[in-house]
């Protein structure tokens, strides 16, 4: 249920491509710093962005490092040091990461995640104090989706996905701001952010779901004749095409609104460009080629 929210390179300068990729190394240092070496291997980039969001409104100075990475070791990697926010998003995605695993362990039992999660188990007793709160917050809300989830009488996809939402907001606000006058705008473009990573992520999944009778909100809450695919999903995709877009079009104009102090541009290439390019990518597939390139489909006449 993670990894959607990314710039749109097509639209981004190369200084701000460097920057993003700069975040998501400085996470990557961080999650090896507090947890070790293995960890890293759960970073995606929704926790990149939520750390470049929560840079943006701090006072804090922005420091870059430049070293080499096992992963790329040819050529030495920019990424951002000695950053709170970059410490915060490698913590929660240590925690989300924790807790994802013990809920595919209840819902499927498979000896993979029972391994799995004794090892996470081991990471998640190094948590900071400060994060138990929150940590606890990530727990009760996952709980509330997985019953929600299983809850055959529960056909309302907004009440469903309310929960996954409220929690993007709660993380995003759980930050220990000094300035908290702009704190309900930020837990709306969380919202809605989470809102739409939820509802992303089950129509990008829906057709294997569905070919492995996997649970997905958007079937459980609409097929109510229970169609095949090539059926439900024409049905289906404006409705979860207009929601998506709705989502989206909150995130940026909230963000307007917040006191952003750096990173404006690469943030708005996120919410404006990013998460519609996203969006296009899950629906129109074919129109982007295998390095996901936008690609012409009219023909010369």
């Amino acid at each position: 249920m993670f990894g959607y929210v990314t710039p749109c390179k097509m639209e981004l300068k190369i200084k701000d491509f460097e920057i993003f990729k700069a975040y998501y190394c400085g996470v990557c240092k961080s999650i090896k710093s507090s947890y070790g070496n293995i960890p890293r291997i759960s970073l995606n980039y929704d926790m990149t962005f939520l750390a470049i969001l929560i840079d943006a409104l701090l006072d804090e100075p922005f420091h870059l490092n430049l070293k080499r990475c096992p992963v790329h070791p040819l050529k030495k990697r920019l990424y951002v040091t000695n950053n709170n926010s970059v410490n915060y998003a490698s913590n929660l995605n240590i925690t989300l990461t924790h807790y994802k695993l013990l809920d595919d362990l209840n819902d499927e039992k498979d000896f993979k995640y029972k391994i799995l999660y004794s090892i996470s188990n081991l990471y998640i007793k190094k948590n900071p104090l400060y994060l138990k709160d929150v940590e606890s917050q990530i727990q009760i809300s996952l709980e509330k989706l997985s019953t929600q989830e299983k809850n055959i009488n529960e056909t309302n996809i907004d009440s469903i996905s309310d929960t996954f939402a409220d929690l993007t907001g709660i993380l995003l606000t759980s930050y220990n701001f000094k300035d908290h006058s702009f704190i309900e705008d930020l837990y709306w473009l969380g919202y809605n952010l989470g809102k739409w990573i939820y509802l992303i992520d089950a129509i990008d999944d829906l057709k294997d779901d569905m070919k492995h009778n996997k649970f997905n909100p958007i079937n459980h809450c609409f097929n109510e004749n229970n169609l095949s695919y090539l059926e439900f999903y024409p049905l289906i995709k404006d409705r979860v095409e207009f929601t998506l877009v709705y989502c989206a079009s909150q995130c940026i104009d909230i963000f307007y609104k917040l006191p952003i102090k750096k990173n404006k541009d690469l943030i708005e290439n996120i919410l404006k460009y990013g998460l519609m390019e996203k969006t296009d990518k899950v629906f129109f597939p074919e129109k982007y080629n295998k390095d996901n390139i936008y690609i012409n489909l009219k023909k010369e006449v």
